[in-house]
């Protein structure tokens, strides 16, 4: 029993350590900066909502949903040719998946993409 004990805390003291150098290697190659990067993205997103350059999202989705009817299972913002661009995935009444590309900064749909996309319209 006692050589069990032994091995159990032998194996346990290698566990920590590959834990620690996991995390020691994981910090030197940059997964902090990671970290900071999508924080100032969350920052610098926030100041382009708070100067009106483009819309909140709940402001978008409200809009959306006027028209379209679904649940929400997806949202990106991203750059398309100078222009910032929300790509919102919509799960419609019939299983069917849309994907609403609107302008960010005026709210305008752009473009939609799926099937049944007209089965997912509002009467």
């Amino acid at each position: 029993m006692k050589n069990a004990t032994k091995a159990a805390n032998h194996y346990l003291r290698l566990s920590v350590l590959t834990v620690l150098l996991v995390l020691v290697i994981a910090s030197v190659a940059g997964v902090p900066n990671a970290l900071a990067d999508d924080d100032e993205d969350w920052h610098s997103l926030h100041r382009e909502v708070q100067a009106g350059r483009i819309k909140p999202l709940g402001e978008i989705l409200e809009s959306l949903s006027k028209d379209w009817i679904g649940d929400v299972i997806d949202v990106d913002l991203d750059h398309d040719d100078g222009r910032r661009i929300y790509e919102i995935e919509l799960l419609g009444p019939q299983g069917q998946v849309v994907e609403f590309e609107v302008d960010a900064q005026t709210g305008e749909i752009i473009e939609m993409e799926g099937r049944n996309i007209q089965g997912m319209r509002r009467r």
